[in-house]
């Protein structure tokens, strides 16, 4: 009995023992990229909470919402290939920098200069400085770590964004509540609202800090044209839109009701703004976890598996949460949709970085961004006006349908494939909720 105790415990701690050896082997500038994702996420949690809040508050309805989602998603989408070009020439580290940095400030405006010109302007230049964060992440990633453990610092690179995020979201339910105790507003006001959001840009002024730290030695330019990674698409078209095309239909579907999830919760299930912020602080901490989980589920069973099987399982808990009226069973719903839909992100971003040569990553990783963008350029629009005038269900069935779609491409495309070889120079150059 206790040789088959401890033969059924050996893989658990082999596992263990594995995954610990995987972190310990970041290397310094992985750590301190780490440790500023953290704290953006702490801040930006608190952001996602309560902008949509903070917009309504001032008279504006969802259809407006929509609209500046779309001005943020399609800002992301038009730039995506020059910012990856711009990430080339300035640097990684100078890229996450300018990225984050200029989504604090933009937010920053939003509080001082309340106005829909001014919400219009900035979610514009969050947008663009979402798209050359985004962009400049996966190489950087690639470069700081080896194949042994790129897997891993991808995923807890999301899954400790994604804890942060639950202690923002947890803390943003109940900021405009103290902070009206302090200047005798309302805390459903705008005056509660715009307090909480101007701690935002001090918390992402903060998670500046660790970027700065970062060591990046001189790089050297690659002898070609300054647009030569666009040969890629000249080069392998087909393997460019099975890459590409799936996340296109993902984010279709995803900007049909994810900007819009705190207010589905309000309208819907009638939840107090604490209320939700507690549940999406829970939502966040179980995507974190569940984000932890995948490097050693895609080590064990492959990276396209693990995609297909936790996208595909979330479909039907996505059609729980839409149409459920129960909000217990919603609530349930939510958190295992989240985290199923959700943790095979850095994965799959880690298997597409590894099919590309190097010096083609970076355009990759924008057209990458830009798919991942598409639908939340336009989606939000139909999907505001559909909530106007028909409430959640459309919406909900776009992106089931939209979901199905992706999940069979990934399966038809990938699922048998054998592992390709490493790209050429991976020996010197090693290596995303909004789903």
């Amino acid at each position: 009995m206790l040789h088959l105790k401890a033969a059924a415990g050996e893989p658990i701690g082999s596992v263990l023992r594995t995954y610990l050896a995987r972190v310990r082997a970041f290397s310094p500038n992985a750590r301190k990229y780490l440790m500023g994702i953290m704290i953006y996420g702490a801040a930006t949690g608190v952001y996602q909470l309560l902008f949509n809040f903070y917009v309504l508050s001032l008279g504006y309805n969802e259809a407006v919402l929509g609209n500046l989602v779309t001005a943020r998603s399609a800002t992301t989408l038009i730039v995506a290939l020059p910012v990856g070009y711009l990430a080339d020439r300035i640097g990684r580290k100078l890229a996450l920098i300018i990225g984050q940095g200029a989504v604090g400030a933009a937010i920053l405006m939003m509080v001082l200069f309340p106005s829909l010109p001014m919400f219009l302007i900035m979610n514009i230049v969050i947008g663009f400085s979402q798209s050359l964060a985004a962009v400049a992440m996966g190489p950087f990633l690639m470069e700081n770590s080896s194949e042994l453990e790129r897997t891993y610092l991808f995923s807890f690179s999301s899954g400790l964004r994604m804890t942060a995020v639950s202690i923002g979201e947890w803390v943003g339910g109940f900021l405009p509540t103290w902070i009206a105790r302090g200047s005798g507003a309302q805390p459903t006001s705008a005056a509660a609202y715009s307090g909480a959001l101007a701690l935002v840009s001090v918390g992402v002024a903060l998670s500046l800090i660790p970027g700065f730290l970062i060591r990046q030695e001189k790089q050297t330019r690659l002898e070609r044209a300054s647009f030569a990674p666009l040969s890629y698409m000249r080069r392998k078209p087909g393997e460019l839109t099975r890459l590409i095309l799936p996340l296109l239909l993902t984010s279709i579907g995803a900007g049909m009701i994810m900007p819009f999830m705190n207010v589905f919760f309000r309208n819907v299930h009638k939840l107090s703004d604490a209320s939700i912020g507690i549940l999406f602080a829970w939502g966040s901490l179980a995507m974190g976890i569940g984000l932890l989980l995948a490097p050693a589920l895609a080590e064990r069973f492959g990276k396209i598996r693990v995609v297909v099987a936790t996208q595909g399982l979330s479909i039907p808990f996505l059609a729980l949460l839409g149409f459920s009226p129960w909000f217990a069973l919603a609530a349930v719903a939510y958190y295992v949709r989240l985290v199923l839909m959700n943790m095979s992100g850095p994965v799959y971003t880690t298997f597409t970085m590894e099919r590309v040569d190097p010096e083609s990553r970076a355009m990759v990783a924008s057209l990458s961004t830009m798919a991942s963008n598409f639908g939340w350029a336009f989606s939000p629009t139909l999907s505001g006006y559909f909530q106007v005038h028909y409430g959640f269900g459309p919406s909900f069935g776009v992106t089931i349908l939209f979901y199905v779609v992706s999940v069979v491409m990934y399966y038809v495309w990938f699922w048998g494939e054998k592992k390709p070889a490493a790209a050429e120079g991976e020996a010197s150059l090693t290596p995303a909720a909004r789903q």
